[in-house]
């Protein structure tokens, strides 16, 4: 009986740590990103460290744990769309946050990161 309330809280436990975007993060799939980046020209920043092989159009290489110290490559219009990626998503996140407290105001993050990207079949640089 114990085992089974032990499995029990051990599931709803990690279910909780599922990853939940913030109010100002908003998620997007690799086709979602794929067919914006075919209708628009968008600000893409990889954000992964160590430093990956870039997604076709990325316009900047940003350590997600450094956002602070390459304000400069970042638009100064902070109502410009940001989108992000990682390997895998976590770090877009952490730099997503960082950039919502230095007042960026739309901010998108590639569900799945580059891994994603590749296993829907698409390009790198």
């Amino acid at each position: 009986m114990n085992k089974t309330y032990a499995s029990a809280a051990l599931a709803l436990f990690l279910s909780g740590c599922a990853f939940q975007a913030p109010d100002y993060l908003q998620m997007v799939t690799a086709p979602e990103l794929n067919q914006l980046m075919q209708r628009q020209d968008i600000f893409l920043v990889d954000v992964h460290t160590p430093e990956q092989r870039h997604i076709k159009g990325t316009d900047a290489f940003i350590p997600y744990n450094s956002v602070e110290k390459h304000l400069d490559k970042l638009p100064q219009d902070k109502t410009t769309p940001i989108y992000l990626y990682c390997e895998g998503g976590p770090m877009g996140n952490a730099a997503a946050k960082t950039l919502h407290e230095l007042g960026y105001e739309h901010l998108s993050n590639l569900e799945g990161g580059s891994k994603a990207w590749a296993k829907a079949g698409l390009g790198f640089e």
